[in-house]
């Protein structure tokens, strides 16, 4: 006896919209095999559903906050808010946030609620990530489908939802949430596509359009976007009144015309033909032992493996049990939707291996994860006294056990220090060092060590200066500006690593810049420590940015730590036509004439690295040194 599945679907009555797949040919009828409950199947794929969704939400509420790196956001959307553009520090055009739809979702809910933005955006990114959870478990319900015999019950969805860092990251303020929404409606708009009995031109290219909206969720998921690019454009045109070929045209301009006019937009911007982040950590560069590392930090401790294997088998004795031939010939089926999931999720995953992954514990896996487990987001039990339900019943028991091990493990804790691979547990890490059980608003990242200080130091200056952290992170020193100071004073620039806690506890006329560049293009121009801590590679010297500022470059009145030498060094390597270029590009004004400058060179300047020894700059550069040998 062989099943066929074919895209030309009919209802069954016995199942739950959502998990009806293309009608089943047998040599028997479905209903003889139908259980005496015909509303069973619909009851346990709902509550199941519900189950998870109660639990994500729920685990994630338990571990809620913002992290630091999510505070970073909120102060471009309140220089957005403000009238200032989309920039971290005003009069520099710097996109410091990688997911481009991320910062105006974020904004555009700020705008219409009025609300104070880190409650807006924890609201915003725990909705957006038990919704993808739950779309995804509707998508793999299509996928599965049965009959009135078939339950489908959790199975991926438990592993995801059980991993600590799946939680963490739930309502950390980053776009982790946006991102595997993305994935999972994607996911299920592809299903529905491939089993629909015709194609509406609405539904249709709204799906197109979502997939071309990839780059704006994160640049990497264009492996993703392109793949489901392609394959609607490859698969066999609906019949609609244009030819073939102008159909097609219409698919690639409808999915790239979003994407497509802001990067025009960006480069013309901010000079980059990519956010400034990836230049920061150099994105294109390979590290792949320590990516391995990092693959291991997260599948080592929660034994991550074991679960994949359970649903592989799991998944296999379910195909072999019901004999279906998957089509996979065929570009519009749902096993090429399951094997394109699965495929980019391969893809991702070695690109995050040769980047070295991240220093946050687990984050930057977490959408590989989800591709992966997307097909098997639920499987389905077979009712009656077979071996196969017996196997799926054993298997949904070691996962559900698996679950219950991974949620509450607590390996990877390595409380307030770094640990020696440079990856640490992000939230942990904050709250013990800041004492807070849920560091949200601002002000709770006030109690991270040296926060008050720096508030108390800018607060006693009101002729500004440049504020730095001495080496020893004892105390803050303030470099004055220059006599004679302007009326009004001539503003603060701080100089310091975090970011986010820093800027969103200051006002938005306080210039905050970091040493690795996240914020500060000097600094991101320039090349990786040999061996640094992964995402904190490159470490600008302060000299650099004394001679930048314009402050006071003698001593006593500039930090002992930084060497009048240095700094003379560091103001004549700024005189490179190159660097003097690259910074015009985003300090001066934006006029047609500097957008189409910035447009032209945008290439040039991501390629564009400064040593950041002052030193082999001049020589770099071909300057004069103006300190005699």
């Amino acid at each position: 006896m062989t099943l066929s599945l074919s895209p030309d679907a009919v209802a069954d009555p016995g199942l739950p919209a959502t998990a009806q797949l293309p009608i089943v040919r047998t040599g028997t009828p479905p209903e003889h095999h139908a259980t005496a409950f015909p509303q069973l199947p619909r009851i346990v794929f709902g509550g199941g559903i519900l189950l998870v969704a109660i639990l994500f939400a729920a685990g994630a509420w338990q571990r809620r906050w913002i992290a630091d790196d999510g505070l970073i956001v909120l102060r471009t959307v309140r220089n957005l808010l403000a009238g200032n553009g989309p920039v971290f520090n005003m009069g520099e055009r710097v996109e410091t946030n990688t997911s481009t739809a991320w910062t105006y979702v974020v904004w555009f809910f700020s705008w219409l609620t009025q609300g104070r933005l880190e409650y807006v955006v924890l609201t915003i990114a725990l909705t957006l990530s038990v919704l993808a959870v739950v779309i995804a478990m509707l998508g793999a319900g299509r996928l599965w489908g049965g009959t009135r015999s078939t339950l489908l019950v959790p199975a991926g969805a438990l592993v995801y939802i059980a991993l600590p860092p799946a939680r963490d990251y739930a309502t950390s303020g980053l776009e982790n949430c946006l991102v595997i929404f993305w994935l999972a409606v994607l996911w299920w708009g592809l299903m529905r596509w491939a089993q629909a009995e015709t194609v509406r031109p609405a539904a249709f290219f709204g799906l197109v359009f979502w997939a071309g909206l990839a780059p704006l969720i994160r640049p990497e998921l264009t492996v993703v976007g392109g793949l489901a690019v392609l394959l609607l454009c490859c698969a066999p045109v609906p019949r609609t009144r244009l030819r073939p070929w102008m159909f097609r045209v219409l698919i690639g301009v409808v999915a790239g015309l979003t994407p497509i006019a802001y990067q025009i937009w960006r480069m013309g911007y901010y000079a980059l033909p990519f956010p400034n982040t990836a230049v920061a950590k150099d994105a294109g560069g390979a590290k792949w032992h320590q990516g391995f590392i990092y693959l291991q930090d997260l599948a080592g401790p929660y034994l991550l493996w074991l679960p994949l294997l359970i649903l592989g088998i799991w998944a296999g004795v379910a195909l072999r049990a019901r004999r279906i031939r998957w089509a996979a010939r065929r570009l519009r089926a749902p096993a090429t939707i399951a094997a394109l999931m699965i495929g980019s999720g391969i893809l991702l995953t070695v690109y995050e291996l040769r980047v070295g992954g991240d220093f946050m514990h687990g984050r930057m896996l977490l959408p590989q994860l989800f591709c992966l487990l997307a097909p098997v987001m639920v499987l389905p039990i077979r009712l009656g006294r077979d071996r196969t339900a017996v196997t799926a019943l054993v298997t949904l028991a070691c996962t559900a056990g698996w679950a219950l091990f991974a949620a509450n493990i607590t390996a990877i804790t390595s409380g307030t220090e770094i640990r020696s691979s440079g990856i640490v547990d992000e939230r942990i890490y904050y709250v013990l060092n800041g004492g807070h059980d849920h560091p949200i608003l601002a002000e709770d990242y006030l109690d991270y060590p040296r926060m008050r200080p720096l508030l108390r130091d800018i607060g006693d200056t009101p002729n500004g200066g440049l504020v730095v952290n001495l080496p020893d992170q004892t105390y803050w020193y303030v470099i004055p500006p220059p006599q004679p100071v302007p009326e009004g004073g001539a503003g603060h620039t701080v100089l310091f690593l975090n970011l986010g806690m820093t800027s969103m506890n200051l006002p938005l006329h306080v210039r905050v810049i970091d040493p690795m560049g996240l914020a500060y293009p000097l600094a991101a121009h320039t090349d990786r420590v040999t061996d640094g801590r992964i995402g904190h590679d490159k470490n600008l010297n302060g000299s650099w940015v004394v001679a930048d500022t314009g402050v006071v470059d003698k001593h006593p009145w500039m930090a002992a730590h930084i060497e009048e030498s240095a700094v003379a060094r560091s103001r004549a390597a700024l005189s490179c036509p190159t660097t003097q270029d690259l910074l015009a590009s985003v300090r001066a004004p934006l006029t047609f004439t500097r957008f189409r400058h910035n447009l032209m060179q945008a290439l040039t300047f991501a390629n564009t690295r400064i040593d950041r020894i002052p030193r082999y700059e001049l020589q770099r550069c071909d300057l004069a040194d103006p300190i005699p040998k």
